[in-house]
């Protein structure tokens, strides 16, 4: 799937009349299936890993099921036979993120005693992320879920699929340079909200998605910033 142009939102530079999450429409890139993404008290984003090289055979099924599915990607070029070439490739590898009732996930993926999964194919080439730092009343990992009030904040980020937003699984290497919150008002990132970190030497706006990492942006210039309340950011990124 492509990096979504619409899954944004608008905020006035000025910082007034604050927009909360707005959920946007998804359409895959290779079945041209469309869904509406539409709040719903039960759903969750799941985050989903895939068996190798099967990220989009996993999102086509599930948006042909009706679930909103998102797949963050990242522009590369390559050299071949001399010459300059685009691509897309996912940004985080093997990686879906599908909006799903606890139930729901459970059933397509076949963990449901009896009952088989309504998308046959989907149990044998995707299954569950677990986060490692929780446990259930079991003693055993749960499903990892991102909060909705991290993943539009994500989705902000990686829908310009710039070819210099990055994913880093170790936070060493992404050093927080404040605590604030920030807005971008300017530049192709203008919309995004998150905090100020440095990558590679670079200052960027960065997102941390639960047990995931971090994601973050290309380079952001300090006066493309706007230093936000938490109390704004929570407005801005507040669950629906």
């Amino acid at each position: 799937m492509d990096a979504l142009s619409n899954a944004h939102i608008t905020v006035p530079a000025s910082g007034e009349g604050l927009q909360p999450f707005t959920p946007p429409k998804a359409e895959h890139s290779q079945t041209g299936v469309s869904v509406e993404y539409a709040f719903h008290p039960q759903r969750h984003w799941f985050v989903l890993r895939s068996s190798y090289g099967r990220t989009d055979r996993v999102a086509d099924l599930l948006i042909a099921a009706g679930y909103y599915v998102y797949v963050a990607r990242r522009i590369e070029y390559h050299i071949v036979d001399g010459r300059r070439r685009r691509s897309l490739r996912q940004l985080i590898p093997n990686i879906v993120f599908a909006y799903l009732t606890l139930d729901e996930a459970r059933l397509l993926l076949g963990r449901v005693d009896n009952q088989p999964s309504p998308v046959p194919e989907l149990p044998f080439i995707a299954s569950f992320y677990y986060n490692h730092f929780v446990l259930d009343r079991f003693g055993k990992n749960p499903p990892l879920e991102i909060p909705a009030r991290q993943m539009q904040p994500f989705i902000d980020i990686t829908r310009s699929a710039d070819d210099n937003l990055v994913y880093v699984t170790d936070d060493r290497i992404v050093h927080v340079k404040t605590n604030d919150y920030v807005y971008v008002s300017q530049g192709k990132f203008r919309g995004c909200v998150g905090v100020v970190v440095r990558v590679a030497g670079q200052q960027r706006v960065g997102l941390q998605l639960a047990d995931l990492g971090w994601v973050a942006t290309a380079y952001v210039p300090t006066a493309f910033l706007q230093v936000i309340s938490k109390e704004e950011y929570d407005q801005l990124t507040i669950d629906n």
